[in-house]
């Protein structure tokens, strides 16, 4: 198989190409494992570093930021690799095996932090970040970039993408309302220990289930091309020519970090600010609930309401979670249900933006074709695996700072000012970014109505 030049599809667009559900259930199953394995880093790994290897908040904080730079090089030029590889497997599966393996040891390098201590202890964390980072890159764009290649039509996309979207659920679900719990029993009190313990048993699942989408998974368009590769030159000409993967870009990341904000000070908030630590397994049982019932409605909505207004409805949900928690912290901070109403809000609209956003992407790539001539699955879908990165890295930061900044002390009482320092932040920062990806998503994306139709009636002429 050559890549370089324009696809020839082998399907007209007028006739849905469909996907088997074994093939929909093992592309599920690989999710799974990858969402495990990203999960208990996107979720604990702050925590990990302040409470339990001993890390300063605002350092990791930076760390998380400036790392995710060179992922504004290693991500496209990752996806320019995948999409100049030709294999008798493929160009997508080899390297989901081959960055799953890798990606494992670097997640049990992650946990190890605990093990070293001072100068020692700052430089391992930096390296072994910096690792996971690159490694988790080498896996996760080629796993999303076989979207486009699995259906050429748009709706069997939508009904695609609820799998892995749905099995990803499942996994940061799981590892969110019982993360904790399994971290106290494996390491008998110990936390660092049960840290590296729980990585050690999703490695083992992520492994497997990469397997799975190895054997089980193939790409379905039929493509023809030249012999040209893709230069690191196109790559810059790829992203810098389409107009609808900037939009795309800004609605994404701004609305990503909004909701990563309240899923990472809320470990904290729960824990201080209303000394209610329990409430943190309910806030990710309930939010996990809802984001699998986000994903199994998204292919509803877009059904059944005009495709442009389905990121306002994702939208309004997640800031509806921020306005709940306003009220209730005004008139019952330590209520559960308000606690679950608020998670369900929020993962709710997560759910629907999840499954929206990889079926914008698929458009992004088509679109791609339909402006420069040239089809890069792997090159434009490097963004979705930077997006999710860079979203948690300016989390990230957003935390560490902000902790900083009110004056926290891991695994002790705060004082007055930290409370009301760790309820602002949660409550409050989140709202201005999701506004700003509404904003966003107003003004610049197009890619729907007569422009989408146009691009549809160009791929069904190739």
């Amino acid at each position: 198989m050559i890549f370089g030049e324009p696809y020839a599809i082998s399907d007209p667009l007028d006739r849905i190409d469909s996907i088997t559900i074994r093939t929909k259930f093992s592309y599920g199953l690989g999710a799974l494992g990858k969402d495990f394995a990203c999960s208990i880093v996107y979720l604990f790994l702050m925590y990990y570093y302040t409470d339990v290897a001993g890390v300063p908040a605002a350092f990791v904080g930076t760390l998380f930021l400036v790392v995710r730079m060179i992922d504004a090089v290693s991500d496209p030029v990752m996806g320019m690799i995948v999409d100049n590889t030709r294999s008798r497997f493929g160009k997508f599966r080899p390297w989901i095996v081959l960055g799953t393996v890798i990606n494992s040891l670097a997640l049990l390098a992650l946990f190890s932090a605990h093990l070293f201590s001072g100068s020692q202890l700052l430089l391992f964390i930096t390296v072994t970040y910096i690792v996971w980072g690159l490694t988790y890159t080498i896996m996760d764009i080629p796993f999303w970039s076989m979207v486009p290649a699995l259906s050429a039509h748009r709706e069997e996309r939508e009904r695609l993408v609820v799998w892995p979207r749905l099995f990803a659920s499942i996994a940061w679900t799981a590892v969110g309302t019982y993360g904790l719990a399994s971290i106290a029993f494996l390491g008998e009190g110990d936390e660092g220990k049960g840290f590296l313990f729980l990585s050690s048993l999703i490695v083992i699942a992520f492994v497997v289930s990469a397997l799975i989408t190895f054997t089980q998974v193939k790409e379905r368009v039929a493509t023809s091309a030249s012999s040209d590769r893709f230069s690191f030159g196109d790559v810059i000409a790829i992203l810098r020519n389409n107009d609808q993967l900037a939009s795309l870009i800004g609605c994404v990341l701004t609305f990503n970090i909004g909701t990563q904000l309240v899923g990472g000070f809320a470990i904290y908030y729960f824990s201080y600010a209303i000394n209610k630590p329990e409430l943190f397994p309910m806030f990710a049982l309930v939010s996990g609930i809802a984001e699998m019932l986000g994903i199994f409605i998204y292919p509803w909505l877009c059904r059944h309401l005009p495709r442009r207004f389905t990121w306002y409805v994702a939208s309004l949900f997640a800031l509806a979670c921020s306005l709940t928690l306003l009220v209730g912290s005004i008139v019952a901070p330590e209520s559960g249900i308000l606690v679950a109403v608020a998670g369900a809000l929020l993962k709710f609209g997560g759910g629907i933006a999840n499954g929206l956003g990889t079926v914008m992407l698929a458009d992004v790539v088509d679109y791609g074709h339909y402006k420069t001539g040239k089809r890069s699955e792997s090159i434009i879908f490097s963004v979705q695996t930077m997006l999710v990165k860079f979203a948690g890295a300016f989390a990230g930061f957003f935390i560490g700072v902000g902790l900083s900044l009110i004056g926290y002390v891991p695994n002790e009482i705060q004082d007055n000012t930290t409370v009301m320092g760790l309820r602002a932040l949660m409550i409050g920062l989140p709202i201005i970014f999701l506004l700003a990806s509404i904003w966003i998503y107003r003004r610049t994306f197009r890619l729907h109505g007569v422009l989408h139709q146009e691009v549809s009636d160009f791929l069904s002429r190739q």
